[in-house]
């Protein structure tokens, strides 16, 4: 189990004054999550790559921070694959803007670490992983039940620790062994469901993986960032890596998730045409992500759900008088008062929700994929570069059988 939150600015920026160093405005520097080995020597060496991979990237170590836990209650068998659990803080660049740009160096960084690290550290053993890197949200996940996220994690009790929403995910695993890094959410998504297509969805980008090209990332950093997936990962860790590599490459969260976990579009005859285009467009790029799910995800500024064109996984909401959304996949996940109540409902087979922060409000299914759909020429591209078998001329040779001789 885990909760996903945003940075709580005041509690760090306390605590990092108290070990010997300053954090700028929120905004203005990440915190990653780091999962490190038991072993004090392999961990010094973790630390030492991260100094000097900083530097090779043009960012700043700011420092190190231990994160505070309570073991009591947790089961031995969590507890003898334990990692060592620290933050690290690294400066924005004054050439960097915050916000997505300074998310999407951190995002380089990040996979640096994770591939320079597993591969050169001895005996590391896949103990070093990054649970989030990111200047708007941090993870607290772990081999733990919901309950055990509070206790275990107890600076989640400080009055100082504050957020907009929150992000929980609790569930035993069922394609996977339970392990500390694979418990969700993930850096920007939490699953409910199995990816039916998996093995078919990773075949599709090992092929196409060399053929990436994105204005928003030099060469060198695109080499850093391939093979995007790591395939230790389970399917719900696979998807999100997807969905940041397509973050990152410039799209919106409900852009990218239209994407992956498309609508059933192909035959709707009552489907707009202009999202029509959109699903027809993007087919052509990424093959759906399919299977029962229901996936929550967010950015930090917006926080919202979708759920698969089956409609396999339930998905339920509750807005109150006082400015909540709840939603979850079971309904009483929370108890409320039903008299604050002021709407609720669930999600339908191919929809999505969505709760902009930023703008304080609730955009609807239909308002958010016509904003996503309008944003590009969709239909228009179809047109003009889409081939059809039947256009193409006839073949200037045309085969005929072999005589005998001939064979």
């Amino acid at each position: 189990a885990g909760i996903m939150i945003q940075i709580p600015h005041e509690f760090l920026y306390d605590e990092c004054l108290k070990i010997g160093f300053s954090l700028d405005e929120s905004g203005d520097y990440g915190v990653g999550m780091l999962f490190l080995p038991k072993d004090v020597k392999a961990r010094e060496e973790c630390r030492e790559i991260i100094y000097r991979a900083a530097e090779k990237l043009n960012l700043e170590v700011l420092g190190f921070r231990k994160v505070l836990t309570n073991t009591n209650g947790i089961g031995d068998m969590a507890l003898s694959v334990e990692p060592e659990m620290e933050q690290v803080f690294v400066a924005r660049p004054h050439a960097v803007a915050a916000g997505a740009d300074f998310e999407r160096k951190l995002y380089v960084f990040k996979n640096y670490l994770s591939k320079t690290i597993n591969s050169t550290v001895k005996g590391i053993n896949g103990d070093f992983y990054i649970a989030s890197f990111s200047s708007r949200t941090i993870v607290y996940k772990g081999q733990l039940t919901s309950l055990q996220v509070r206790t275990y994690f107890t600076e989640l009790s400080d009055k100082r620790v504050v957020s907009a929403f929150g992000l929980v995910h609790s569930r035993f695993a069922t394609n996977t062994f339970p392990s500390w890094k694979l418990a969700q959410p993930f850096r920007y998504i939490a699953h409910n469901g199995e990816i039916n297509t998996l093995q078919g969805n990773l075949n599709w980008f090992r092929a196409s993986v060399k053929s990436f090209a994105s204005s928003y990332f030099t060469p060198e950093e695109l080499n850093i960032l391939l093979p995007v997936i790591d395939e230790t990962n389970s399917d719900s860790g696979c998807l999100d890596n997807v969905v940041e590599l397509l973050l990152h490459s410039g799209r919106s969260l409900p852009h990218v998730l239209m994407m992956l976990i498309p609508e059933a579009w192909d035959g709707n005859e009552d489907m707009d045409e202009l999202k029509k285009a959109f699903y027809k467009f993007h087919a052509t790029l990424m093959e759906p992500w399919d299977g029962p799910a229901a996936v929550s995800f967010t950015d930090g500024n917006l926080i919202g759900a979708t759920l698969d064109r089956n409609g396999l996984r339930p998905q339920r909401y509750a807005i109150t008088e006082d400015d909540r959304v709840i939603m979850a996949s079971e309904a009483g996940a929370l108890a409320l008062d039903q008299s604050k109540i002021i709407e609720k409902g669930r999600l339908t087979p191919g929809k999505m929700f969505v709760v902009d922060m930023e703008q304080g409000r609730i955009i609807s299914d239909a308002e958010i994929k016509q904003q996503v759909c309008g944003n590009r020429p969709y239909a228009d591209w179809i047109n003009k570069y889409q081939i059809k078998l039947e256009e193409l001329p006839e073949p200037r040779v045309v085969f005929s059988g072999l005589s005998q001789e001939s064979v």
